[in-house]
């Protein structure tokens, strides 16, 4: 018997609930890999899975959680082993494949990471698919010619999970980095993870008619999108990039944007984790090790159990939670 968050559905309403259940193991899906779950993480698309709506969900009764870390249980691959430290982020696990809401997982082992030397499983889920977007958006930057010394790096919506963890690794890497947030209190926090800077929201959040504005930033991760995309690609300097991550501020941006891209060479770079090829998900995971700062990790950590997931997948959905929520199933 195992413990999990269960969402179910009533087929005449059409409305979901969310609850805490102990369930059969053998009701897991079958799969490859057997894993014993020690933390996973909440997220948007959790949100949305644990929601009034059910939003993401195909099948019911659904186990959420798009990422977990634990111990390999059991395999049917030769590339894990029993006691074997792993971490999945993506797939469409916790969507459509139960996910990381129980005691143990069922995966294909296609899905999975070994966790790099280093890192503990709580860590990892304190980094999980938020930090895994933001390190890849920080190497599609450093790619595309970021490079410390060329001013300033504007990170959007950098009190939430991506923002967080990409104002730590930017940090650590020596740039300098304006978090732009619209809570104010989150000042000593961001400072805290090494921003130089503090940004209002506000000063993005007006539609301008000019076609370019001046060049202030050397490369943004973008997580807010919408018209705050819209005004920070007018400000880029030239042949720099934005790592665009995310759509809470919506997909519609200014149609008029081009200019930016003809006549300062702007790139704009769409960063997608969930079918990251597994060399890409190693690269990610192994700079992560090396290049986040276990000590900030720390400072974006809200714990949580089980029971929390029902008021948390609201939270997150309202823009209400900071940082990283690491969620410890077996307590």
């Amino acid at each position: 018997m195992i413990r999990a968050l269960v969402v179910t559905k009533d087929e005449e309403t059409g409305k979901t609930a969310a609850s805490v259940e102990t369930i059969e193991e053998s009701r897991l899906p079958e799969s490859e890999v057997t894993v014993a779950v020690d933390y996973s993480t909440v997220n948007y698309k959790d949100g949305l899975c644990i929601g009034p709506g059910g939003g993401l969900v195909r099948n019911y009764p659904h186990i959420p959680g798009i990422d977990f870390a634990g111990t390999v249980e059991a395999s049917t691959d030769a590339r894990y082993k029993p006691g074997d430290k792993v971490v999945l982020t993506g797939w469409r696990v916790g969507e459509a494949h139960w996910g990381g809401y129980a005691q143990k997982a069922c995966v294909r082992a296609d899905w999975l990471v070994p966790l790099p030397a280093g890192i503990t499983t709580r860590q990892a889920m304190a980094v999980g698919t938020a930090g895994l977007t933001a390190m890849l958006a920080v190497m599609a930057l450093e790619d595309h010619g970021l490079q410390t010394g060329h001013g300033p790096v504007l990170v959007t919506g950098a009190a939430g999970g991506v923002g967080s963890v990409a104002t730590a690794i930017l940090a650590n890497l020596g740039h300098e980095v304006a978090a732009v947030t619209g809570r104010p209190e989150t000042a000593d926090y961001l400072t805290g993870l090494g921003a130089s800077r503090i940004v209002p929201r506000e000063d993005f959040a007006e539609v301008t008619r000019k076609p370019l504005e001046s060049e202030n930033w050397a490369g943004c991760v973008d997580a807010v999108a919408g018209v705050m995309l819209g005004r920070v690609l007018k400000q880029m300097k030239y042949g720099t990039s934005v790592a665009a991550v995310g759509l809470a501020g919506g997909a519609a941006i200014d149609g008029a944007l081009i200019t930016p891209f003809i006549l300062r060479g702007v790139n704009l770079l769409g960063i997608d984790s969930v079918m990251q090829p597994y060399a890409n998900r190693l690269r990610a995971w192994e700079r992560i090790a090396r290049d986040l700062p276990m000590d900030r990790l720390e400072a974006m950590v809200q714990p949580a159990t089980l029971t929390d997931l029902p008021g948390l997948g609201r939270d997150i959905l309202k823009g209400q939670v900071r940082g990283r929520v690491v969620v410890d199933v077996n307590a």
